[in-house]
C-alpha cells in the first residue's frame, strides 16, 4: 500500500483537516447569510447591488464555495441592514460577546457607521475590563 492510500484512509476516519474546516466555515456562513437574506425579502440581485459584489460571488459565497473577507462580510452586513459583528461571529471572526443593552442599543443604531459602533464598543469593553479589574482588587 502506498502512503497517500494510507493518508486518504486516515482522512476517513480521523478528523477533518484545515481544508474540511475553512470549507465547513465557509457554507456556514453562506447558509447564514441567505438565511438572514430571505428573512429580509431580498433577492440575490439586489443583495449583491446593496453590497457591491457581483451575483455569482454572492451566490458562492452563500452555497458555501467561497469563504468572505471581514471587509466582504461588512458590505454584506451593510447591505442586510445587519451588525457586522453578527456576521463576523457567524464566520468565526469574533467571539460571541455577552449580552449587554449597551452593545445591543449600539449594534442597532443606523446614523452611525459600522467603524463607528466598533470603535465605541472598543472603548465601553475597555472602560468594563478596567472596572472589573478594579472590582476584583
Amino acid at each position: 500500500m502506498s502512503s497517500s492510500t494510507d493518508k486518504s484512509d486516515d482522512d476517513a476516519v480521523g478528523d477533518p483537516g484545515p481544508a474540511e474546516a475553512v470549507a465547513a466555515a465557509a457554507h456556514d456562513i453562506g447558509g447564514f447569510i441567505r438565511t438572514q437574506r430571505l428573512s429580509a425579502q431580498v433577492s440575490l440581485r439586489q443583495l449583491a447591488e446593496r453590497a457591491g459584489v457581483s451575483n455569482p460571488y454572492l451566490s458562492q459565497i452563500e452555497r458555501g464555495l467561497r469563504k468572505p473577507s471581514a471587509d466582504v462580510l461588512a458590505q454584506i452586513a451593510k447591505g442586510l441592514r445587519v451588525s457586522a459583528e453578527v456576521l463576523y461571529v457567524h464566520a468565526g471572526i469574533l467571539e460571541e460577546r455577552p449580552a449587554s443593552p449597551v452593545r445591543d442599543a449600539l449594534l442597532v443604531d443606523d446614523s452611525i457607521s459600522e467603524r463607528q459602533k466598533q470603535m465605541l464598543l472598543e472603548i465601553y469593553d475597555s472602560f468594563r475590563r478596567e472596572n472589573g479589574q478594579a472590582d476584583d482588587q
